[in-house]
């Protein structure tokens, strides 16, 4: 081959990589997942963010790299743990700072509903746009043998459906579908509730967290096929709400902060340094994130509160 092609492809290859680079030096973290603490007071033998620290961000701290997401391009941030309502002045203070000092688009909380209080979605409501509530099953003996049970969920869950339009929140609800609950139907309960979205996550392994006896959790024996996610999800077709999350999508289509600002890499690498170290992009830049895994699986979607009360409908107990 003549030198000068030689030259030619080295050339362009180094286009690319230089194009690549900035590309990918430009992301930016539209919606960010912030998992400001491990701890939580259940025990899902699924968890893929198990309690190995005790460490929670001092709220001067947690504000400013919440600042630093927003300048980056961050629209939508979600509280989750852990449980986040563990720690209700924390979780308030930031829920409040992120709508009236940062303007987000957005803001959720994931929790397993056990630790929602009243008084709480009264003070700091108006600033709250999604409440997901973490619901794997109506039959109370299953939630036990998931460790999420209390022998109250389904009527803890609808009471907080109940305050969630009373307080005009979207209510959510977020299911791990796995090998105690992938035959449940669950049809006549959301037929009822009526959640606004209803994420399935095909229950998931993740390296370090929940992947053996070395973990604190080891999640092999509750995982299940493709074909008994896709038949859970073929089952509850009818619901509008239904999103389905397999394996495929939802490894590497989140972006995680934990609990030291860190970005998680689910790509198996170390998580990036702390962005109040060195910034959102550097961090961005030491984890994979699939952006089109975020866009295929919904991840934007209408998540402000703005649209919901004109939807809102009495809750037929």
């Amino acid at each position: 081959m003549d030198l000068s092609i030689y030259i030619l492809i080295i050339i362009v290859t180094a286009i690319f990589f230089i194009v690549k680079w900035h590309v990918r030096s430009g992301q930016a973290p539209v919606s960010v997942n912030y998992h400001f603490t491990r701890k939580c007071n259940k025990d899902c033998l699924f968890c893929f963010h198990t309690a190995t620290t005790s460490h929670i961000e001092k709220p001067e701290n947690a504000k400013r790299g919440l600042t630093l997401l927003k300048q980056a391009g961050m629209k939508k941030i979600n509280f989750a743990g852990g449980e986040p309502f563990l720690y209700p002045k924390f979780l308030g203070e930031m829920i409040d700072f992120c709508k009236d000092a940062l303007q987000l688009e957005s803001v959720s909380i994931v929790t397993n509903g056990s630790l929602v209080k009243e008084p709480f979605l009264e003070k700091h409501g108006r600033n709250i746009d999604i409440l997901a509530v973490s619901c794997d099953s109506f039959d109370e003996a299953t939630n036990m043998k998931i460790g999420r049970g209390s022998g109250n969920n389904v009527r803890k869950l609808y009471e907080i459906a109940s305050w969630c339009q009373k307080y005009n929140i979207k209510f959510k609800l977020n299911t791990v579908v796995n090998r105690f609950n992938h035959l449940e139907d669950m049809n006549e309960h959301l037929n009822v509730l009526q959640p606004f979205r209803w994420k399935c996550f095909q229950v998931l392994i993740v390296a370090g967290e929940n992947d053996s006896d070395k973990t604190l959790r080891n999640a092999h024996n509750l995982t299940i096929s493709d074909d008994e996610f896709d038949r859970f999800c073929e089952r509850h077709a009818n619901q509008a709400s239904l999103v389905p999350e397999p394996n495929r999508l939802m490894a590497k289509s989140y972006l995680i902060l934990d609990e030291y600002m860190r970005f998680l890499d689910r790509n198996g690498q170390q998580p990036s340094k702390s962005i109040l170290e060195v910034g959102v992009q550097q961090a961005l830049q030491a984890v994979f994130w699939d952006e089109e895994a975020f866009v295929e699986r919904g991840g934007v979607y209408d998540w402000n509160k703005s649209s919901c009360s004109s939807d809102n409908k009495e809750l037929d107990w």
